[in-house]
């Protein structure tokens, strides 16, 4: 049974910094690309980041320079490290895993419950 746990969130104040974290498996990252997506109230669910298993990152014109994806084999844990936060950041943040070519355009095998980021 293949689990997402996202944690991290929380609320700060403009310009500051959070950590998400995503707690996955071997069986999840060695086989499927990993991301974070972002649904704020009102609107669709848009892509943040993504790091495929080769390591290559890809980030949303928004957070690119603000926002850094990592994946920590050795704790099972992908990260979304968030600075100079912004409100409209504000959002549920989801962690996902998918297949490289479909991820990015939400398609994922696998969804986590999501944390909530507030930024004012």
């Amino acid at each position: 049974h293949v689990q997402l746990v996202e944690s991290g969130g929380g609320s700060v104040q403009t310009g500051g910094s959070l950590r998400l974290s995503c707690a996955t498996s071997e069986a999840v990252y060695s086989i499927y690309s990993m991301g974070w997506f972002r649904q704020a109230p009102g609107k669709g669910r848009e892509q943040v980041a993504l790091i495929d298993r080769d390591g290559g990152t890809r980030y949303a014109d928004s957070v690119k320079g603000r926002f850094t994806i990592s994946l920590d084999n050795a704790k099972n844990t992908l990260y979304l490290q968030m600075d100079s936060l912004k409100p409209e950041d504000t959002a549920m943040y989801y962690c996902a895993a998918g297949r490289r070519a479909h991820l990015w355009y939400g398609i994922a095998e696998y969804w986590g419950q999501g944390t909530q980021v507030t930024v004012s």
